[in-house]
């Protein structure tokens, strides 16, 4: 599964660089008129019929307000898509909450959390609809160094987040890739950074990923409906 992926602060999506959030600029692309976040995921359902859409919404991972209005906003205009949303939830209260007024996927990334345990308690409630950011930048792990060693800790699906190749045409990580991969048994792995275009696609897939987090190959028009039809798996009927 190709999932486009929107970034958003402060109302707005942004280019991810390298995970220097701090610098992040409004988004400018072929693909939409503006950096607002309807006019973006239009342009890229323009692209392909996506069935998921993954949202980080970087004000709120970073303590800086929270985009529950424009997500809310996104869900109404296009009630096709899947939303998979990382807002830096880590506590369990919080968790539940948002599983309870939303119908996407919450996705919790490692970066923000202390208590490797929360993904224990919260697989009881509605595992399901959760999904774990392993999240690296350069050669560390960033969150408990327990949650990478125990992987009877990790749900179902598990998304490999390599901050500093976002946005940066480097390729993706395929060795953590294979590593976490080979480690996570029958969970579903998904890539996140790096992705450069079609071949990179079809090296993913014939190594068992089942599914990348693409953003900067889409704007750049180096991954387009070809590139994507070659490698999805369509859905079931």
């Amino acid at each position: 599964r190709i999932i486009p992926v929107i970034d958003l602060k402060a109302g707005r999506v942004v280019h991810a660089r390298r995970g220097d959030r701090a610098n992040y600029l409004p988004i400018v692309s072929p693909l939409c008129r503006s950096s607002s976040p309807p006019d973006v995921v239009a342009g890229l359902l323009d692209v392909y019929p996506f069935e998921i859409l993954y949202i980080a919404d970087l004000s709120a991972i970073e303590g800086e307000g929270r985009h529950d209005a424009d997500i809310a906003d996104l869900q109404r205009r296009f009630p096709q898509l899947q939303l998979w949303v990382d807002c830096g939830l880590t506590d369990d209260r919080a968790c539940r909450d948002w599983l309870e007024r939303n119908a996407g996927t919450l996705v919790i990334g490692s970066e923000a959390m202390d208590d490797p345990e929360l993904l224990r308690r919260l697989h009881d409630v509605s595992e399901d609809r959760l999904a774990l950011s392993l999240d690296f930048r350069n050669d560390g792990f960033l969150g408990p160094a327990r949650l990478l060693a125990e992987p009877d800790l990790w749900p179902s699906r598990v998304i490999v987040m390599t901050l500093s190749r976002v946005g940066s045409d480097a390729g993706p990580d395929f060795v953590r890739l294979d590593e976490i991969r080979n480690r996570a048994g029958s969970r579903e792995v998904f890539a996140a950074g790096g992705v450069r275009g079609g071949e990179d696609l079809s090296e993913l897939a014939r190594r068992g990923l089942a599914g990348v987090l693409v953003a900067s190959a889409l704007h750049d028009r180096r991954i387009g409906r070809a590139e994507i039809a070659a490698v999805e798996t369509p859905p079931a009927d």
